[in-house]
């Protein structure tokens, strides 16, 4: 055998291997679309929010690092990309547990990602950490009638509503 039969294969072997290293990376996987039944459920508890017009409306100070997450969170969420909202909303609590207002966020993540059982967890865990009135406190307690709704929990789900309607600190009447 010559110098040159040996050549070839050896030069080969590398670019075969270099050709095997340069596979197309796998496709990252595409977000789930939320069941509409979730995208309902979001939409009443942060509706509850809104109607709520309590003389009483605590807004915390905020950090600012924690806003930004909560801000791309919420970016991510309208992309419908909800378990990069949920790991930006876990990064603002790991600096920040006991976040009412972002402990609220991730529970409405966690149901559009359908954890029913965290969602309701962290909207109490909310609640308890909260003002205990205004729209928190009502997106807070619509959370768990929602929840106990789609558990076809009547019990809870009205006893829940009602707490919605304590949430609410009326004005005082002037004549």
């Amino acid at each position: 055998m010559s110098y040159r039969t040996f050549r070839l294969p050896s030069l080969l072997l590398p670019l075969v291997l270099l050709a095997a290293c340069a596979q197309p990376a796998p496709e990252p996987p595409r977000p789930t679309p939320p069941s509409k039944s979730t995208v309902a459920m979001v939409s009443e508890i942060r509706a509850a929010g809104e109607r709520d017009k309590s003389v009483i409306n605590v807004h915390p100070l905020i950090d600012p690092g924690i806003a930004a997450l909560q801000d791309a969170a919420k970016q991510d969420e309208r992309n419908g990309n909800y378990q990069a909202a949920a790991a930006k909303l876990d990064m603002a609590l790991k600096r920040s547990p006991d976040a009412p207002d972002v402990l609220q966020d991730r529970a409405e993540v966690a149901i559009y990602m359908g954890d029913f059982q965290l969602a309701e967890k962290l909207a109490h865990q909310s609640w308890t950490l909260g003002s205990k009135q205004g729209p928190l406190c009502a997106r807070n307690w619509q959370t768990i009638a929602e929840i106990r709704m789609h558990a076809n929990d009547e019990a809870g789900a009205a006893s829940a509503s009602k707490w919605v309607g304590q949430c609410r600190e009326p004005g005082i009447q002037r004549l």
